[in-house]
């Protein structure tokens, strides 16, 4: 596990069980990865502070939408959302 990882399971796990922190931690940092590198625990940590709502899955999925606002290559944040993909979404693989 990155720093990124095991700082961001740690806060989340304040808010939410192990198993969904450790989830929600690699996704931001899987996002990081592929679009910001220089995103920090503590510049998600305080996105994540201003989500307009109560459960963490809805904050969750809020900061994973203001993370990519600031990335004009992130079109689709479905693989960074809890939750992911559903069996109502749109196929991935398949060209519009």
């Amino acid at each position: 596990m990155s720093d990124l990882t095991d700082d961001l399971t740690d806060a989340f796990s304040e808010a939410t069980d192990e198993e969904t922190a450790a989830t929600a931690a690699e996704n931001v940092a899987a996002f990081a990865e592929q679009y910001d590198e220089d995103l920090t625990a503590d510049d998600a940590l305080d996105t994540l502070a201003e989500a307009p709502y109560d459960d963490f899955e809805h904050r969750f999925n809020w900061l994973v939408g203001e993370l990519a606002a600031g990335e004009e290559d992130c079109t689709d944040t479905r693989e960074f959302r809890l939750g992911g993909y559903d069996e109502f979404a749109a196929d991935p693989d398949m060209a519009a």
